[in-house]
């Protein structure tokens, strides 16, 4: 009977730790690209195992620019947070991990990014608006101009 006991105990702490962690994980803030460090704070996973699971699952594919830096979206972002769901929280391994994800497709955004996608459109809106009013300027004064050969 105490190996019994044990085992449940064991059951049992593991499914604590595994809510706890779920509960930690921070809002995912409203910006358009964020750094490894960043989404490794979003994520509470370290740099190093970010670059891991880019080689081990083929969706994790961050924008790199100048000297290899790495640039996640959002989607990343929350790519990241299920790849970590399914192999600390639900216990897969990398090949089921792999699997699961290649046969579910990637859920929506949620409410809170969704939300600051209508933001981002708005002020996307705004800055066309803008661009718009300076570009009608220019021509104006190119018309008033003399022209230059």
């Amino acid at each position: 009977m105490p190996a019994k006991n044990q085992k449940n105990k064991n059951s049992l702490s593991r499914i604590k730790r595994r809510q706890k962690i779920a509960k930690s994980l921070p809002v995912i803030p409203n910006k358009l690209y964020f750094t490894i460090s960043e989404v490794s704070d979003l994520c509470a996973v370290k740099a190093y195992v970010l670059r891991y699971w880019e080689q081990e699952f083929p969706q994790l594919r961050p924008l790199k620019r100048r000297g290899n830096r790495r640039y996640y979206q959002p989607n990343d972002v929350l790519l990241v947070r299920q790849i970590r769901k399914l192999l600390y929280e639900d216990g897969f391994t990398i090949e089921g991990a792999r699997a699961q994800l290649s046969h579910s497709h990637v859920p929506p955004l949620s409410p809170a990014v969704g939300a600051s996608s209508a933001q981002a459109k708005m002020i996307v809106r705004k800055l066309i608006t803008d661009l718009e009013i300076v570009l009608q300027s220019l021509q104006a004064d190119m018309k008033l101009s003399p022209k230059i050969n």
